[in-house]
């Protein structure tokens, strides 16, 4: 009854919720990002949700768009803005997708929605992270994110698409807050990247 009915309905209710409380955080990084990004303030980006629906994901855009002279883009750490670094360092860039989840394209807990590149390396078993809607922080998450390995994370998907409940909600909802405030295991730094998944690793 909770995976079929009431996450849905705590996902609206929260996210909305959310989002008015948030409201002038929202406001504030949007005008900030504006003016630094020269009027982008989002970033879109297609990604497979549950049964690999595709949809576009919403960030905050925490990286200019400038380019060298051959119209390449810059190295990542050329294009983080002050704002911007500070967005990703706290999360904030992730708020934006309270909105996928008011769409019904993502949930507040579940495996964070990757690339769609990666879907023909999946195992059987690692496909099985598209049972359930995608979520803005999830069981990996608060188990180190970038410090695991994509088999560990993989792993940490699946065993949620198994033991999801509230209660299970609950404990990754705080534990996320937890971490986002201690700043742990959140984001590595700019120079330390996560390295693409390449069905091995």
């Amino acid at each position: 009854m909770y995976k079929s009915f009431f996450k849905r309905f705590l996902d609206l209710l929260i996210s909305v919720v959310a989002l008015v409380v948030l409201s002038p955080l929202l406001i504030f990084v949007s005008i900030a990002l504006y003016i630094v990004n020269k009027g982008s303030i989002f970033f879109f980006q297609e990604r497979p949700g549950m049964n690999q629906k595709p949809f576009h994901i919403i960030k905050f855009k925490s990286m200019t768009d400038e380019r060298d002279q051959n119209g390449q883009l810059l190295p990542d750490n050329q294009r983080m803005t002050g704002i911007g670094s500070f967005v990703r360092k706290m999360s904030i860039d992730e708020l934006p997708q309270l909105f996928n989840v008011i769409k019904g394209d993502m949930s507040l807990i579940g495996p964070r929605p990757l690339l769609f590149k990666y879907i023909p390396l999946y195992s059987t078993e690692q496909l099985r992270r598209h049972e359930v809607r995608p979520g803005i922080t999830g069981w990996a998450q608060v188990n180190g994110r970038n410090s695991i390995s994509w088999t560990d994370k993989f792993r940490l998907d699946v065993e949620y698409v198994d033991r999801v409940n509230l209660f299970f909600d609950i404990k990754i909802l705080f534990l996320t807050v937890l971490k986002v405030f201690k700043q742990e295991g959140v984001n590595q730094t700019d120079s330390r990247p996560m390295e693409p998944f390449n069905g091995k690793n």
